[in-house]
């Protein structure tokens, strides 16, 4: 994870640029508010493909207060991983983080591992609801606001969940992010496929295009930040640690 001082803006500011050079990216538990596309119909707009986009045209004014949230599915069978961590308490901590870009060159982390929970009103106009441990209270389980008037600042960002504690079972918890732009219908981005020894899963990113807001389903997964930050061409400098 980022420590304070690897994640300050001056030292973001001088990320190493050689560790962009090997992007493949164009840069060398449990919520109530989970959607299954098969219910869903044209209630929301889903990208259930690696690859699949879907873009919004820049919106007169700005885009208000956009939120990205993250829900994973508990409605399983009795014996399957997830009843068996809601009804029988074992310890598995999923979270919801971001990387981000500014357009001035300022790159970070907002993840409850390191207590890196953002801003809104200031750089990097984003912001962590706060760390769900359990998953098990309705809607949301983690939630990022996003400052939709400051988007044009904004050039990328990069939205992962990773298993902060506990087995890796991406196939039952079917993690997705929601993101919800005001005045459009929700886009929801499910994994394409799981890896199961991996504990970091790159769902979805968000580029500025023009301004306007183009959304692409990864679905790929990675042993650790370190590694999705090199595939993706961040350039941010990590360090262990933990969170609170």
């Amino acid at each position: 994870m980022p420590d304070q001082d690897d994640v300050s803006q001056s030292g973001l500011a001088k990320a190493n640029k050689d560790r962009a050079e090997f992007s493949g990216h164009g840069r060398s538990k449990g919520a109530a508010g989970f959607l299954d596309p098969a219910m869903q119909g044209s209630d929301a707009d889903h990208l259930g493909k690696r690859g699949d986009t879907l873009s919004i045209t820049p919106a007169k004014g700005g885009f208000g207060t956009i939120t990205v949230a993250a829900a994973w599915d508990n409605a399983a069978d009795e014996t399957s991983f997830v009843t068996k961590l809601l009804n029988k308490k074992q310890d598995i901590d999923l979270d919801l983080g971001c990387l981000y870009e500014l357009h001035d060159g300022h790159r970070g982390a907002v993840q409850a591992f390191g207590n890196l929970m953002g801003h809104f009103d200031e750089m990097p106009f984003l912001t962590l609801s706060g760390d769900e441990k359990t998953g098990d209270k309705d809607g949301d389980d983690e939630w990022i606001k996003v400052n939709g008037t400051k988007w044009p600042q904004i050039k990328r960002l990069l939205f992962y969940v990773y298993i902060y504690k506990g087995a890796s079972n991406w196939s039952e918890c079917r993690p997705q992010i929601q993101v919800r732009v005001p005045g459009e219908k929700p886009m929801v981005v499910t994994i394409a496929s799981t890896h199961e020894d991996m504990d970091i899963c790159a769902i979805a990113g968000i580029e500025n295009v023009r301004n306007g807001l183009r959304l692409t389903n990864y679905t790929e997964y990675f042993p650790g930040q370190a590694e999705m930050d090199r595939a993706f061409g961040f350039g941010i400098e990590w360090a262990d640690g933990t969170k609170k």
